[in-house]
């Protein structure tokens, strides 16, 4: 067993072994799919956190023939695969976290060669009885013991694209260690898988990547590899029912990134969760804003800064609840080589700031944590009048449910005043703002737009969750530039209340009408309880 060739076992063995493990060893089945293939070559990219380095750790334990590892996996949902038992530590296998590279060296020129230095060294302590062609070649020494052995390998690299995100104006470090990688794992007889784990999709130059070689399963492109990153709704809730926490704050902290798989003419839809959030609130009982020990607001602040058209209407638009319009395809693949506002949200995808819609190709902020992190870093930029609005979210929200209607028309008012660079001229633009004027109303309630009723949709609907129901929930109808009274008409007679089936107690019905000559707002509320 070698530092990078066989490394052995003990990281699986810890996943195993500690509190909370989800079984994600079907990927296995993907995996040993495309052995020996045109597609053995795969890149997942993932944001920090999604269970990327945890999966490499258990190919690495499935596939490395140094030991026994069926004891490992014969509980896990991959022992009841046809290809399992043929493909079980039948393996040569190569491990490398690039980070670890990057972190030890001061050049690319450096780090490449501490990577050749070391496998080469493992080589030729594990295999004494080669005859190397060359000592200091890294593809003719694994073209020998390839030729001797007859095994061929599994190429696991983890934080591939770490080099990408450190040295991120460096163009020429950038090409050298991608031609490193093209060189040693295209075309090679050698290579029966190799699989790469990062952030970034794999970098474009021109029209052309120089990894051209390998299928992508990116968060804008997941296909078949959707389900193997990050906990799923299913597994969710099975965690739930063992730790007894709620569900719905769960999901409303934690989900939001939604991934489709596409299987021929299927499509299956997967409401993904943060993996190392939703571990973090089993555990602690506490639902919080896990995701910035894996990051701070400030990466997040870089982006949302950067001066380009329509970016900053996109943020606050998000905060709001609204979908963006975007195209990904002009994306290089890189973190500084941006030419215009989709290149950053798509940036934004990938680092799992946003969630991408892929029927629509709409961005969304995926939950309340992350959201957190939007606020964070707006907090401290010049965007004092998103601030504001934020800040007087929650005596807003007191307003309403104390039915103070003036206060809360008075609150919108200044809301819409404050965040004037959205449009407004119709019942959209108003439904934003007062989403956003609203956006404390998260803490307590699942907020829906245009909630189906079978006579229409109520335009905003504030629902309690289970762990806040001393709140009343709010049925709200937005009128543009018409009688503000006709909005609880409406409500009434639509039945729109008929549509919370499942709530029973107080309910608020508001009306609010903008007015354009008078170019204010005007509320009415009224109050029932719901049986």
């Amino acid at each position: 067993m070698g530092s990078y060739l066989n490394p052995g076992n003990l990281s699986f063995r810890g996943s195993l072994r500690s509190k909370i493990y989800v079984d994600k060893s079907e990927l296995i089945c993907r995996t040993n799919e495309v052995l020996f293939t045109e597609q053995k070559y795969i890149c997942v990219s993932r944001p920090r956190r999604f269970g990327k380095s945890m999966a490499a750790n258990m190919l690495s334990a499935y596939y490395d023939r140094n030991e026994n590892t069926e004891g490992l996996f014969h509980n896990l949902a991959i022992s009841k695969d046809k290809t399992y038992k043929e493909n079980l530590n039948r393996y040569d296998v190569i491990k490398l976290n690039m980070q670890e590279f990057l972190s030890m060296s001061d050049t690319i020129e450096e780090m490449l060669g501490m990577i050749r230095n070391y496998l080469i060294s493992d080589f030729q302590e594990t295999f004494p009885d080669v005859r190397f062609r060359d000592k200091q070649n890294l593809i003719q020494v694994m073209k020998d013991v390839f030729s001797y052995t007859k095994c061929p390998f599994i190429i696991l690299i983890d934080e591939w694209d770490c080099l990408f995100r450190e040295y991120k104006q460096n163009k020429e470090a950038q090409k050298k260690y991608l031609d490193f990688l093209r060189a040693w794992l295209k075309d090679k007889d050698y290579v029966a898988l190799a699989y790469m784990t990062g952030i970034l999709p794999i970098k474009k130059y021109g029209s052309h990547s120089a990894l051209n070689m390998f299928t992508e399963y990116s968060m804008t492109n997941p296909r078949e590899m959707a389900e193997y990153f990050g906990f799923t709704e299913a597994e969710v809730k099975k965690l739930c029912q063992k730790y007894n926490q709620n569900f719905e704050e769960t999901q409303a902290w934690y989900d939001g990134y939604e991934l489709v798989a596409v299987n021929g003419q299927n499509k299956v839809y997967y409401s993904i969760y943060s993996p190392k959030s939703v571990v973090d609130a089993m555990l602690s009982g506490v639902f919080d804003n896990y995701w910035n020990q894996t990051e701070t607001y400030e990466a997040l602040k870089a982006y949302i800064r950067l001066n380009f058209d329509g970016l900053k209407d996109a943020i606050i638009q998000m905060l709001a609840g609204e979908r963006i319009q975007i195209n990904t395809g002009t994306f290089s693949n890189d973190m500084t080589s941006f030419q215009g506002k989709d290149d950053v949200l798509t940036l934004l995808i990938h680092l799992g700031y946003l969630s991408y819609h892929w029927p629509d190709k709409t961005v969304t902020i995926p939950n309340k944590e992350v959201s957190q992190e939007y606020i964070n870093a707006i907090s401290t930029m010049d965007w004092t009048e998103v601030t504001a609005s934020v800040e007087a979210s929650r005596q807003l929200l007191e307003n309403l449910w104390n039915m103070n209607e003036d206060a809360v028309a008075e609150g919108i008012d200044k809301s819409h005043r404050e965040i004037s660079i959205l449009q407004y001229n119709n019942e959209n633009a108003l439904s934003c703002t007062i989403n956003l004027a609203f956006y404390f109303a998260r803490e307590y309630y699942t907020i829906i737009r245009e909630l189906p009723t079978g006579k229409g949709f109520a335009d905003v609907c504030f629902i309690p969750r289970k762990l806040h129901l001393d709140k009343p929930a709010i049925v709200m109808e937005l009128k543009w530039d018409k009688n503000v009274s006709g909005a609880i008409s409406q409500i009434k007679e639509k039945h729109y209340v008929d549509a919370l089936k499942e709530y029973h107690g107080n309910l608020l019905l508001v009306g609010i009408t903008y007015e354009k000559s008078e170019k204010k707002h005007h509320c009415v509320i009224e109050k029932l309880c719901k049986d």
